[in-house]
Protein backbone atom coordinates (compact mmCIF):
# COMPACT_ATOMS: atom_id res chain seq x y z
CA UNK A 1 0.00 0.00 0.00
CA UNK A 2 1.20 3.54 -0.72
CA UNK A 3 1.78 5.49 2.50
CA UNK A 4 2.37 9.23 2.17
CA UNK A 5 5.18 10.69 4.29
CA UNK A 6 4.94 14.11 5.92
CA UNK A 7 8.15 15.48 7.42
CA UNK A 8 7.88 18.18 10.07
CA UNK A 9 11.56 18.41 11.06
CA UNK A 10 11.67 22.05 9.97
CA UNK A 11 8.65 22.98 12.10
CA UNK A 12 7.81 20.58 14.93
CA UNK A 13 11.40 19.35 15.04
CA UNK A 14 12.75 22.84 15.75
CA UNK A 15 10.56 23.01 18.84
CA UNK A 16 12.88 20.44 20.43
CA UNK A 17 15.41 21.63 22.97
CA UNK A 18 18.76 22.60 21.38
CA UNK A 19 17.40 22.21 17.83
CA UNK A 20 17.86 25.36 15.75
CA UNK A 21 18.21 25.85 12.02
CA UNK A 22 19.07 28.97 10.08
CA UNK A 23 17.05 29.84 7.00
CA UNK A 24 19.89 28.51 4.84
CA UNK A 25 19.90 25.29 6.87
CA UNK A 26 16.16 24.87 6.36
CA UNK A 27 16.40 25.41 2.62
CA UNK A 28 19.22 22.87 2.35
CA UNK A 29 17.35 20.29 4.45
CA UNK A 30 14.21 20.85 2.38
CA UNK A 31 16.11 19.91 -0.77
CA UNK A 32 17.66 16.85 0.90
CA UNK A 33 14.23 15.63 2.01
CA UNK A 34 12.90 16.21 -1.49
CA UNK A 35 15.73 14.10 -2.95
CA UNK A 36 14.93 11.38 -0.40
CA UNK A 37 11.39 11.20 -1.73
CA UNK A 38 9.39 12.68 1.15
CA UNK A 39 5.88 13.60 0.00
CA UNK A 40 5.20 16.64 2.20
CA UNK A 41 7.75 18.94 3.83
CA UNK A 42 6.34 21.21 6.51
CA UNK A 43 8.59 24.26 6.39
CA UNK A 44 7.35 26.25 9.37
CA UNK A 45 4.72 28.68 10.57
CA UNK A 46 4.86 31.80 8.38
CA UNK A 47 2.56 33.77 10.65
CA UNK A 48 4.62 33.24 13.81
CA UNK A 49 8.15 34.57 13.19
CA UNK A 50 10.33 36.44 10.65
CA UNK A 51 12.62 33.44 10.04
CA UNK A 52 9.81 31.24 8.75
CA UNK A 53 8.39 34.11 6.70
CA UNK A 54 11.79 34.55 5.03
CA UNK A 55 12.09 30.80 4.51
CA UNK A 56 8.86 30.61 2.52
CA UNK A 57 9.76 33.72 0.52
CA UNK A 58 13.11 32.21 -0.51
CA UNK A 59 11.67 28.73 -1.03
CA UNK A 60 9.53 30.02 -3.92
CA UNK A 61 12.62 30.17 -6.12
CA UNK A 62 13.56 26.52 -5.46
CA UNK A 63 12.00 23.86 -7.64
CA UNK A 64 11.20 20.66 -5.75
CA UNK A 65 11.11 17.49 -7.82
CA UNK A 66 8.82 15.40 -5.65
CA UNK A 67 7.74 16.93 -2.34
CA UNK A 68 4.93 19.40 -1.74
CA UNK A 69 6.13 22.23 0.48
CA UNK A 70 3.64 22.82 3.29
CA UNK A 71 2.97 25.86 5.45
CA UNK A 72 1.69 25.37 8.98
CA UNK A 73 -0.75 27.36 11.06
CA UNK A 74 -3.82 27.25 13.27
CA UNK A 75 -7.50 27.75 12.75
CA UNK A 76 -8.53 31.41 12.73
CA UNK A 77 -8.67 33.39 15.94
CA UNK A 78 -12.20 33.47 17.37
CA UNK A 79 -12.30 37.28 17.28
CA UNK A 80 -11.33 37.50 13.58
CA UNK A 81 -13.41 36.84 10.49
CA UNK A 82 -11.44 34.34 8.44
CA UNK A 83 -10.84 36.73 5.54
CA UNK A 84 -9.18 39.22 7.95
CA UNK A 85 -7.35 36.73 10.18
CA UNK A 86 -3.58 37.48 9.94
CA UNK A 87 -2.57 33.87 10.58
CA UNK A 88 -4.84 32.48 7.88
CA UNK A 89 -3.79 35.17 5.39
CA UNK A 90 -0.11 34.41 6.03
CA UNK A 91 -0.75 30.79 5.06
CA UNK A 92 -2.14 31.92 1.71
CA UNK A 93 0.69 34.41 1.20
CA UNK A 94 3.29 31.67 1.79
CA UNK A 95 2.34 30.37 -1.64
CA UNK A 96 2.77 26.68 -0.85
CA UNK A 97 0.70 24.04 -2.64
CA UNK A 98 -0.29 22.46 0.67
CA UNK A 99 -1.23 23.86 4.07
CA UNK A 100 -1.42 22.09 7.41
CA UNK A 101 -3.62 23.62 10.08
CA UNK A 102 -4.36 22.41 13.57
CA UNK A 103 -7.60 22.75 15.48
CA UNK A 104 -8.89 21.74 18.89
CA UNK A 105 -10.36 18.26 19.33
CA UNK A 106 -10.36 18.17 23.13
CA UNK A 107 -13.21 19.98 24.85
CA UNK A 108 -10.81 20.83 27.71
CA UNK A 109 -8.78 22.98 25.29
CA UNK A 110 -11.88 24.51 23.74
CA UNK A 111 -13.13 25.72 27.11
CA UNK A 112 -9.83 26.47 28.88
CA UNK A 113 -7.41 27.52 26.11
CA UNK A 114 -9.73 29.13 23.56
CA UNK A 115 -12.55 30.14 25.87
CA UNK A 116 -15.23 29.47 23.26
CA UNK A 117 -18.18 27.13 23.00
CA UNK A 118 -17.97 23.79 21.26
CA UNK A 119 -20.12 25.05 18.39
CA UNK A 120 -17.89 28.11 17.96
CA UNK A 121 -14.85 25.83 17.79
CA UNK A 122 -16.45 23.77 15.02
CA UNK A 123 -17.05 27.00 13.07
CA UNK A 124 -13.38 28.02 13.51
CA UNK A 125 -12.34 24.74 11.92
CA UNK A 126 -14.83 24.83 9.07
CA UNK A 127 -14.22 28.50 8.19
CA UNK A 128 -10.44 28.10 8.02
CA UNK A 129 -10.47 24.90 5.98
CA UNK A 130 -12.99 26.30 3.50
CA UNK A 131 -11.08 29.59 3.09
CA UNK A 132 -7.84 27.73 2.28
CA UNK A 133 -9.63 25.37 -0.11
CA UNK A 134 -11.23 28.34 -1.86
CA UNK A 135 -7.67 29.62 -2.43
CA UNK A 136 -6.64 26.41 -4.14
CA UNK A 137 -4.65 24.81 -1.33
CA UNK A 138 -4.46 21.15 -0.39
CA UNK A 139 -5.44 21.12 3.28
CA UNK A 140 -4.14 18.71 5.88
CA UNK A 141 -6.16 19.11 9.05
CA UNK A 142 -4.25 18.19 12.22
CA UNK A 143 -6.72 17.23 14.94
CA UNK A 144 -4.67 18.35 17.94
CA UNK A 145 -4.91 16.22 21.12
CA UNK A 146 -7.34 13.97 19.30
CA UNK A 147 -6.81 10.84 21.39
CA UNK A 148 -7.13 12.72 24.69
CA UNK A 149 -10.17 14.49 23.29
CA UNK A 150 -11.76 11.24 22.15
CA UNK A 151 -11.21 9.67 25.56
CA UNK A 152 -12.82 12.65 27.31
CA UNK A 153 -15.69 13.31 24.89
CA UNK A 154 -15.74 11.02 21.82
CA UNK A 155 -18.82 12.60 20.23
CA UNK A 156 -17.29 16.08 20.21
CA UNK A 157 -13.88 14.84 19.00
CA UNK A 158 -15.53 13.11 16.05
CA UNK A 159 -17.59 16.21 15.26
CA UNK A 160 -14.39 18.25 14.87
CA UNK A 161 -13.20 15.80 12.22
CA UNK A 162 -16.54 15.99 10.46
CA UNK A 163 -16.38 19.80 10.48
CA UNK A 164 -12.99 19.72 8.74
CA UNK A 165 -14.03 17.01 6.28
CA UNK A 166 -17.30 18.71 5.32
CA UNK A 167 -15.40 21.94 4.70
CA UNK A 168 -13.14 20.13 2.22
CA UNK A 169 -10.06 18.99 4.13
CA UNK A 170 -8.01 16.57 2.03
CA UNK A 171 -6.40 14.75 4.96
CA UNK A 172 -7.63 14.29 8.52
CA UNK A 173 -4.57 13.69 10.72
CA UNK A 174 -5.17 12.38 14.25
CA UNK A 175 -2.57 13.77 16.66
CA UNK A 176 -1.33 12.28 19.93
CA UNK A 177 -0.03 15.70 20.90
CA UNK A 178 0.82 14.88 24.53
CA UNK A 179 2.42 11.57 23.55
CA UNK A 180 0.64 9.74 26.34
CA UNK A 181 -1.51 7.26 24.44
CA UNK A 182 -0.50 3.60 24.69
CA UNK A 183 -0.48 1.63 21.44
CA UNK A 184 -3.43 -0.65 22.17
CA UNK A 185 -5.66 2.30 23.06
CA UNK A 186 -4.53 4.33 20.05
CA UNK A 187 -5.30 1.39 17.74
CA UNK A 188 -8.76 1.03 19.23
CA UNK A 189 -9.59 4.72 18.75
CA UNK A 190 -8.10 4.92 15.28
CA UNK A 191 -10.03 1.87 14.13
CA UNK A 192 -13.27 3.47 15.33
CA UNK A 193 -12.55 6.66 13.36
CA UNK A 194 -11.65 4.62 10.28
CA UNK A 195 -14.98 2.78 10.52
CA UNK A 196 -16.92 6.06 10.74
CA UNK A 197 -15.09 8.22 8.18
CA UNK A 198 -13.84 7.55 4.67
CA UNK A 199 -11.06 9.46 2.91
CA UNK A 200 -7.40 9.87 3.85
CA UNK A 201 -6.58 9.54 7.54
CA UNK A 202 -3.17 10.46 8.94
CA UNK A 203 -1.26 9.93 12.18
CA UNK A 204 0.97 12.33 14.12
CA UNK A 205 2.50 11.04 17.37
CA UNK A 206 4.87 12.29 20.05
CA UNK A 207 7.29 10.13 22.00
CA UNK A 208 6.54 11.00 25.63
CA UNK A 209 5.69 7.36 26.39
CA UNK A 210 8.48 6.04 24.12
CA UNK A 211 6.01 4.42 21.73
CA UNK A 212 5.69 7.07 18.99
CA UNK A 213 7.03 4.87 16.19
CA UNK A 214 4.97 1.88 17.38
CA UNK A 215 1.87 4.07 17.55
CA UNK A 216 2.45 5.36 14.02
CA UNK A 217 2.84 1.83 12.65
CA UNK A 218 -0.23 0.64 14.54
CA UNK A 219 -2.31 3.48 13.09
CA UNK A 220 -1.19 2.55 9.58
CA UNK A 221 -2.17 -1.05 10.18
CA UNK A 222 -5.54 0.31 11.33
CA UNK A 223 -6.05 2.27 8.12
CA UNK A 224 -3.87 5.43 8.08
CA UNK A 225 -2.24 6.21 4.72
CA UNK A 226 -0.54 9.47 5.75
CA UNK A 227 2.16 9.53 8.44
CA UNK A 228 3.92 12.48 10.04
CA UNK A 229 7.20 12.62 11.93
CA UNK A 230 10.64 14.19 12.27
CA UNK A 231 13.98 12.87 11.11
CA UNK A 232 16.00 11.53 14.05
CA UNK A 233 12.95 11.94 16.29
CA UNK A 234 13.53 15.64 16.91
CA UNK A 235 10.69 17.58 18.49
CA UNK A 236 9.27 19.15 21.63
CA UNK A 237 9.78 17.46 25.01
CA UNK A 238 10.65 13.84 24.18
CA UNK A 239 10.41 14.38 20.45
CA UNK A 240 8.18 13.36 17.57
CA UNK A 241 7.92 9.95 15.99
CA UNK A 242 11.22 9.21 14.25
CA UNK A 243 10.39 9.36 10.56
CA UNK A 244 13.58 7.52 9.57
CA UNK A 245 12.51 4.50 11.64
CA UNK A 246 8.92 4.70 10.38
CA UNK A 247 10.02 4.73 6.74
CA UNK A 248 12.40 1.80 7.19
CA UNK A 249 9.81 -0.25 9.07
CA UNK A 250 7.10 0.42 6.52
CA UNK A 251 9.34 -0.45 3.57
CA UNK A 252 11.24 -3.41 5.03
CA UNK A 253 8.90 -4.91 7.61
CA UNK A 254 5.35 -4.19 6.52
CA UNK A 255 5.68 -4.21 2.74
CA UNK A 256 4.33 -0.70 2.18
CA UNK A 257 5.71 1.85 -0.27
CA UNK A 258 6.92 5.24 0.99
CA UNK A 259 10.09 6.57 -0.64
CA UNK A 260 10.83 3.29 -2.44
CA UNK A 261 13.74 0.83 -2.09
CA UNK A 262 16.11 2.80 -4.35
CA UNK A 263 15.85 5.96 -2.29
CA UNK A 264 15.85 4.00 0.97
CA UNK A 265 19.61 3.49 0.55
CA UNK A 266 20.05 7.27 1.16
CA UNK A 267 18.20 7.19 4.49
CA UNK A 268 21.29 6.96 6.70
CA UNK A 269 23.12 9.71 4.85
CA UNK A 270 20.16 12.12 5.06
CA UNK A 271 19.56 11.44 8.77
CA UNK A 272 23.22 12.10 9.58
CA UNK A 273 23.32 15.15 7.34
CA UNK A 274 20.41 16.70 9.22
CA UNK A 275 22.05 15.91 12.57
CA UNK A 276 25.20 17.64 11.34
CA UNK A 277 23.29 20.80 10.37
CA UNK A 278 21.47 20.70 13.70
CA UNK A 279 24.91 20.56 15.36
CA UNK A 280 23.67 17.70 17.51
CA UNK A 281 25.40 14.36 18.08
CA UNK A 282 23.75 11.55 16.17
CA UNK A 283 22.50 8.89 18.58
CA UNK A 284 24.77 5.90 18.05
CA UNK A 285 21.98 3.52 19.03
CA UNK A 286 19.38 5.04 16.71
CA UNK A 287 17.72 2.17 14.84
CA UNK A 288 18.59 1.65 11.18
CA UNK A 289 20.74 4.79 10.71
CA UNK A 290 22.86 5.05 13.89
CA UNK A 291 26.56 4.17 13.92
CA UNK A 292 25.87 1.29 16.31
CA UNK A 293 22.78 -0.04 14.52
CA UNK A 294 24.80 -2.85 12.94
CA UNK A 295 27.81 -2.90 15.27
CA UNK A 296 29.00 -6.15 16.83
CA UNK A 297 31.21 -6.35 19.89
CA UNK A 298 30.81 -9.72 21.61
CA UNK A 299 33.08 -12.44 20.27
CA UNK A 300 30.22 -14.94 19.91
CA UNK A 301 28.21 -12.42 17.89
CA UNK A 302 31.10 -11.58 15.60
CA UNK A 303 31.93 -15.24 15.00
CA UNK A 304 28.35 -15.87 13.93
CA UNK A 305 28.08 -12.71 11.81
CA UNK A 306 31.21 -13.65 9.89
CA UNK A 307 29.50 -16.91 8.91
CA UNK A 308 26.09 -15.38 8.20
CA UNK A 309 25.20 -11.76 8.97
CA UNK A 310 21.54 -12.70 9.39
CA UNK A 311 22.42 -14.36 12.70
CA UNK A 312 22.59 -10.96 14.44
CA UNK A 313 21.26 -8.46 11.87
CA UNK A 314 17.54 -8.12 11.23
CA UNK A 315 18.13 -6.54 7.80
CA UNK A 316 21.09 -6.03 5.49
CA UNK A 317 22.47 -2.62 6.58
CA UNK A 318 23.10 -1.62 2.97
CA UNK A 319 19.34 -1.41 2.38
CA UNK A 320 19.21 1.79 4.45
CA UNK A 321 22.66 3.02 3.46
CA UNK A 322 24.34 1.91 6.69
CA UNK A 323 27.09 -0.66 7.13
CA UNK A 324 28.23 -3.44 9.39
CA UNK A 325 30.87 -2.65 12.02
CA UNK A 326 32.96 -4.81 14.31
CA UNK A 327 34.12 -3.30 17.60
CA UNK A 328 37.12 -4.17 19.72
CA UNK A 329 37.07 -4.51 23.49
CA UNK A 330 37.72 -6.94 26.29
CA UNK A 331 34.68 -8.84 24.97
CA UNK A 332 36.37 -9.41 21.62
CA UNK A 333 37.17 -12.73 20.10
CA UNK A 334 39.79 -13.27 17.46
CA UNK A 335 37.11 -12.77 14.82
CA UNK A 336 36.75 -9.11 15.81
CA UNK A 337 40.43 -8.40 15.43
CA UNK A 338 40.84 -10.17 12.10
CA UNK A 339 37.53 -9.04 10.65
CA UNK A 340 38.80 -6.16 8.51
CA UNK A 341 42.17 -7.79 7.83
CA UNK A 342 40.42 -10.89 6.49
CA UNK A 343 38.21 -8.81 4.22
CA UNK A 344 41.33 -7.64 2.43
CA UNK A 345 43.30 -10.87 2.46
CA UNK A 346 45.68 -9.96 5.27
CA UNK A 347 44.72 -12.56 7.85
CA UNK A 348 47.52 -14.90 6.77
CA UNK A 349 50.11 -12.29 7.69
CA UNK A 350 49.53 -13.01 11.39
CA UNK A 351 50.36 -16.42 12.77
CA UNK A 352 47.97 -18.11 15.16
CA UNK A 353 50.28 -17.15 18.02
CA UNK A 354 50.43 -13.53 16.86
CA UNK A 355 46.66 -13.38 16.65
CA UNK A 356 46.30 -14.72 20.17
CA UNK A 357 48.93 -12.30 21.47
CA UNK A 358 47.21 -9.33 19.82
CA UNK A 359 43.87 -10.35 21.31
CA UNK A 360 45.34 -10.70 24.80
CA UNK A 361 47.08 -7.36 24.49
CA UNK A 362 43.84 -5.64 23.54
CA UNK A 363 41.97 -7.27 26.41
CA UNK A 364 44.68 -6.25 28.85
CA UNK A 365 44.76 -2.60 27.89
CA UNK A 366 40.96 -2.46 27.93
CA UNK A 367 41.13 -3.83 31.46
CA UNK A 368 43.46 -0.94 32.32
CA UNK A 369 40.84 1.52 31.09
CA UNK A 370 41.66 1.93 27.40
CA UNK A 371 38.75 2.10 24.98
CA UNK A 372 39.58 1.10 21.42
CA UNK A 373 36.06 1.56 20.09
CA UNK A 374 36.72 5.29 19.85
CA UNK A 375 40.52 5.16 19.48
CA UNK A 376 40.94 3.70 16.02
CA UNK A 377 44.44 5.18 15.78
CA UNK A 378 45.63 3.19 18.78
CA UNK A 379 44.07 0.06 17.30
CA UNK A 380 45.82 0.68 14.00
CA UNK A 381 49.13 1.06 15.82
CA UNK A 382 48.59 -2.26 17.62
CA UNK A 383 47.90 -4.01 14.31
CA UNK A 384 50.95 -2.50 12.63
CA UNK A 385 53.12 -3.46 15.58
CA UNK A 386 51.79 -7.01 15.45
CA UNK A 387 52.59 -7.23 11.75
CA UNK A 388 56.06 -5.77 12.33
CA UNK A 389 57.26 -6.90 15.75
CA UNK A 390 60.36 -5.12 16.99
CA UNK A 391 59.83 -2.01 14.87
CA UNK A 392 60.95 1.00 16.89
CA UNK A 393 61.61 4.56 15.83
CA UNK A 394 62.55 6.03 19.19
CA UNK A 395 62.55 5.29 22.91
CA UNK A 396 61.67 7.84 25.57
CA UNK A 397 64.38 8.22 28.18
CA UNK A 398 62.58 10.80 30.32
CA UNK A 399 60.29 13.77 30.27
CA UNK A 400 59.61 16.59 32.72
CA UNK A 401 56.91 19.23 32.92
CA UNK A 402 56.74 22.30 35.15
CA UNK A 403 53.98 24.84 35.60
CA UNK A 404 54.78 28.17 37.23
CA UNK A 405 52.14 30.73 38.12
CA UNK A 406 53.09 34.38 37.78
CA UNK A 407 50.21 36.64 38.71
CA UNK A 408 47.28 35.54 36.59
CA UNK A 409 49.44 33.75 34.02
CA UNK A 410 50.89 30.27 33.95
CA UNK A 411 54.20 29.36 32.33
CA UNK A 412 54.35 25.74 31.14
CA UNK A 413 57.73 24.28 30.26
CA UNK A 414 58.63 20.74 29.24
CA UNK A 415 61.88 18.86 28.65
CA UNK A 416 62.02 15.58 26.71
CA UNK A 417 64.93 13.16 26.33
CA UNK A 418 64.69 10.37 23.79
CA UNK A 419 66.90 7.99 21.90
CA UNK A 420 66.45 7.72 18.14
CA UNK A 421 68.39 6.00 15.38
CA UNK A 422 70.99 8.75 15.22
CA UNK A 423 71.51 9.15 18.95
CA UNK A 424 70.05 10.94 21.95
CA UNK A 425 67.95 14.07 21.46
CA UNK A 426 66.93 16.60 24.10
CA UNK A 427 64.52 19.49 23.68
CA UNK A 428 62.97 22.09 25.98
CA UNK A 429 59.95 24.17 25.04
CA UNK A 430 57.24 26.37 26.53
CA UNK A 431 53.66 25.94 25.41
CA UNK A 432 50.01 26.75 25.95
CA UNK A 433 49.65 24.21 28.72
CA UNK A 434 51.79 21.22 29.63
CA UNK A 435 50.52 18.94 26.84
CA UNK A 436 51.29 21.51 24.16
CA UNK A 437 54.79 21.96 25.63
CA UNK A 438 55.39 18.18 25.50
CA UNK A 439 54.11 18.06 21.92
CA UNK A 440 56.53 20.80 20.87
CA UNK A 441 59.46 19.01 22.54
CA UNK A 442 58.69 15.68 20.90
CA UNK A 443 58.50 17.26 17.45
CA UNK A 444 61.76 19.15 17.99
CA UNK A 445 63.54 15.93 18.89
CA UNK A 446 62.27 14.08 15.82
CA UNK A 447 62.01 16.84 13.20
CA UNK A 448 65.47 16.31 11.71
CA UNK A 449 64.94 12.57 11.21
CA UNK A 450 61.23 12.71 10.32
CA UNK A 451 60.26 16.17 9.03
CA UNK A 452 56.92 14.83 7.74
CA UNK A 453 55.46 14.65 11.26
CA UNK A 454 55.16 18.42 11.30
CA UNK A 455 51.82 18.17 9.47
CA UNK A 456 50.19 16.04 12.19
CA UNK A 457 48.01 18.29 14.31
CA UNK A 458 45.69 17.88 17.28
CA UNK A 459 42.02 18.56 16.44
CA UNK A 460 40.21 17.51 19.63
CA UNK A 461 41.04 16.57 23.20
CA UNK A 462 38.76 14.82 25.71
CA UNK A 463 39.32 13.68 29.30
CA UNK A 464 37.14 11.06 30.99
CA UNK A 465 37.38 10.29 34.71
CA UNK A 466 37.31 6.50 35.18
CA UNK A 467 37.18 6.30 38.97
CA UNK A 468 35.13 9.30 40.17
CA UNK A 469 34.94 8.03 43.75
CA UNK A 470 38.68 8.59 44.08
CA UNK A 471 38.32 12.29 43.41
CA UNK A 472 41.50 14.00 42.24
CA UNK A 473 43.40 10.70 42.57
CA UNK A 474 41.16 9.05 39.96
CA UNK A 475 42.46 7.34 36.87
CA UNK A 476 41.61 9.23 33.68
CA UNK A 477 41.34 8.33 30.03
CA UNK A 478 42.50 10.92 27.51
CA UNK A 479 41.21 10.63 23.95
CA UNK A 480 43.02 12.82 21.43
CA UNK A 481 41.93 13.29 17.82
CA UNK A 482 44.49 14.04 15.12
CA UNK A 483 44.68 14.90 11.43
CA UNK A 484 47.44 14.87 8.82
CA UNK A 485 45.29 16.69 6.22
CA UNK A 486 44.43 13.36 4.57
CA UNK A 487 42.54 11.56 7.31
CA UNK A 488 41.64 11.80 10.97
CA UNK A 489 42.19 9.30 13.77
CA UNK A 490 42.14 9.11 17.55
CA UNK A 491 44.61 7.76 20.09
CA UNK A 492 44.10 7.07 23.76
CA UNK A 493 46.14 7.11 26.95
CA UNK A 494 45.21 6.05 30.50
CA UNK A 495 46.87 6.99 33.79
CA UNK A 496 46.11 8.43 37.22
CA UNK A 497 48.17 11.40 35.98
CA UNK A 498 46.33 13.40 33.29
CA UNK A 499 49.61 14.68 31.84
CA UNK A 500 51.00 11.15 31.53
CA UNK A 501 47.76 9.92 29.92
CA UNK A 502 47.98 12.78 27.42
CA UNK A 503 51.65 11.99 26.78
CA UNK A 504 50.84 8.35 26.04
CA UNK A 505 48.16 9.35 23.52
CA UNK A 506 50.61 11.79 21.95
CA UNK A 507 53.30 9.12 21.61
CA UNK A 508 50.86 6.70 19.95
CA UNK A 509 49.87 9.33 17.39
CA UNK A 510 53.47 10.11 16.43
CA UNK A 511 54.52 6.44 16.34
CA UNK A 512 51.53 5.62 14.15
CA UNK A 513 52.34 8.36 11.68
CA UNK A 514 55.96 7.19 11.48
CA UNK A 515 54.84 3.63 10.75
CA UNK A 516 52.54 4.91 8.03
CA UNK A 517 55.35 6.96 6.49
CA UNK A 518 57.90 4.17 6.46
CA UNK A 519 55.62 1.31 5.40
CA UNK A 520 53.68 2.00 2.22
CA UNK A 521 51.30 -0.94 2.26
CA UNK A 522 48.21 0.06 0.30
CA UNK A 523 46.37 -3.15 1.19
CA UNK A 524 46.91 -2.58 4.90
CA UNK A 525 46.05 1.09 4.55
CA UNK A 526 42.75 0.16 2.91
CA UNK A 527 41.89 -2.41 5.56
CA UNK A 528 42.59 -0.06 8.42
CA UNK A 529 40.94 2.90 6.76
CA UNK A 530 37.85 0.76 6.25
CA UNK A 531 37.88 -0.25 9.91
CA UNK A 532 38.42 3.31 11.08
CA UNK A 533 35.34 4.49 9.19
CA UNK A 534 33.35 2.11 11.33
CA UNK A 535 34.78 3.40 14.58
Amino acid sequence: MRIFTFDTTLRDGTQGEAVSFSVDDKLTIMQKLDELGIDYIEGGWPGSNPKDKEFFARARSIQLNHARLTAFGSTRFARNPVERDPNTLSLVEAGTPAVSIFGKSWDLHVHRALGVTEEENLKLIADTVKFLKDHGREVIYDAEHFFDGYTANPDFALRTLEAAKNAGADVLCLCDTNGGTITSRLTEIFADVRARLDGILGIHTHNDSDVAVANSLAAIEAGATHVQGCMNGYGERCGNANLASIIANLELKLGHTTIGPDRLTALTQVARFIAELANLPMRNDQPYVGHSAFAHKGGVHVSAVLKDSATYEHIAPEKVGNRQRVLLSDLSGRGNILYKLKQHGLDDRLTEAARRELLERIKHIEYLGYELEAAEGTFELLVREALHPGASFFDVISFEVTTKMTGNRSLNTATVNLKAQDGVHTATASGHGPVNALDLCLRQCLSALYPEISIVRLTDYKVRVLEPKKGTAAKVRVLVEWSDNRRSWATVGVSDNVIEASWLALLDAIRLELMRLTEKDETLDKALEDYCWGV
